[in-house]
């Protein structure tokens, strides 16, 4: 039987001192393994780029990683497929894609448990990992898909709502064993080739924001399940490109992001059930923390900009969705919040 062969992408988005921090560690985890690592640069215009293939060249790296140039800043799942097209130098195809964040450092291991599991597993499609932070805090990168209850039990956070529609809550307890999971969190996770063969790549309308979750459900539709192993570890730090727990407001690309996921998986009527379902479910929560002097944690304006990103929606053209100040991606569900 041919030795498995993986290709590890790491996309960069003027993170270069980090995305190197990252590429050494994915180095390391990659021995013994058959494969290359492929850093993409999402146009990242600071220098990035330069710096990167500097740093690959004096640390000896050139014999299993590149970089590449997207050439624009398509967003987060764009610029993954810009690796995963580009393949192996040589011009091979890998049996398996590992995406790792650039703010993301393989634990021992955390690599060959991914492909070894889904070696032992030819029916699963995704397999990812656990993540914790620096200080060793467990992250939230399993999920259940979103619906338009789930909405309304994450913009509600009230016990007693959470409990009714306990099936509909998006992010699940950090699990303590290898279980299933309807998506997982792209900071790091391996797809099985064939796979992505069949379903495509990432959808480009997402500029960031759900396009994971999009992946995994066309997969789990096409037969391929999602895996969460428990025993593939990695740190990672969060939202060092995305900007999330800064939000001023609730980006456009956000909310495109958002919308486009519902109408594409469940029609336009049900996305803007969900939209109201969510501004409903806000104004509960709004009134609940006015009474009981609990802080703001939303985005100002957040009930009024979903309200009126959807009522727009029918009458807006197509166009490229603005660029962030970072967006290089392997955004969470808890990175929004």
């Amino acid at each position: 039987m041919a030795t498995p062969s993986v290709l590890t992408i790491i996309l960069n988005y003027k993170t270069a001192e980090m995305t190197i921090a990252s590429l050494r560690s994915a180095m390391r985890e990659m021995e013994g393994i058959t494969g290359e690592i492929t850093v993409v640069d999402n146009d990242s215009g600071d220098g990035s780029f330069e710096a990167l293939t500097q740093a690959v060249a004096t640390e000896g790296w050139s014999g299993r990683a590149r970089v590449l140039a997207a050439g624009r800043n398509g967003g987060y799942g764009a610029g993954n497929n810009v690796g995963i097209r580009a393949g192996f130098k040589g011009g091979g195809v890998p049996d398996y894609v590992y995406i790792l964040n650039s703010d993301a450092f393989p634990d021992p291991c955390a690599i060959r448990v991914l492909l070894d599991y889904l070696e032992a597993h030819p029916d699963v499609g995704f397999a990812g990992s656990f993540t914790h932070g620096p200080d060793g805090e467990p992250h939230m990168t399993a999920f259940r898909f979103p619906t338009l209850l789930g909405e309304f039990e994450g913009t509600t956070r009230m016990g007693p709502v959470s409990r009714v529609l306990a099936n509909h809550v998006v992010p699940l307890p950090v699990p303590e064993e290898t279980r299933a999971v309807d998506w997982l969190a792209g900071a790091s996770v391996m797809a099985r080739r064939t796979m992505l063969d069949q379903i495509g790549l990432f959808d480009e309308q997402f500029f960031l924001y759900y396009e994971e979750t999009d992946l995994c459900r066309r997969a789990n539709r096409a037969g391929w399940p999602s895996v969460y192993v428990r025993e593939s570890s990695v740190t990672h730090i969060g939202s060092v490109s995305t900007g999330a727990k800064e939000w001023r407001r609730a980006p456009g690309y956000w909310l495109d992001s958002r919308l486009h996921y519902f109408t594409k998986n469940h029609g336009p009527v049900y996305a803007a059930g969900a939209t109201l379902a969510s501004v409903l479910g806000g104004m509960l929560w709004r009134g609940r923390r006015l009474l009981q002097g609990k802080p703001n944690t939303d985005p100002p304006r957040l009930q009024r900009d979903l309200v009126f990103h959807c009522l727009r929606a029918p009458f807006r053209r197509a166009k490229t969705p603005p660029r962030p100040a970072g967006a290089q991606g392997g955004a969470t569900a808890s990175d929004a919040s």
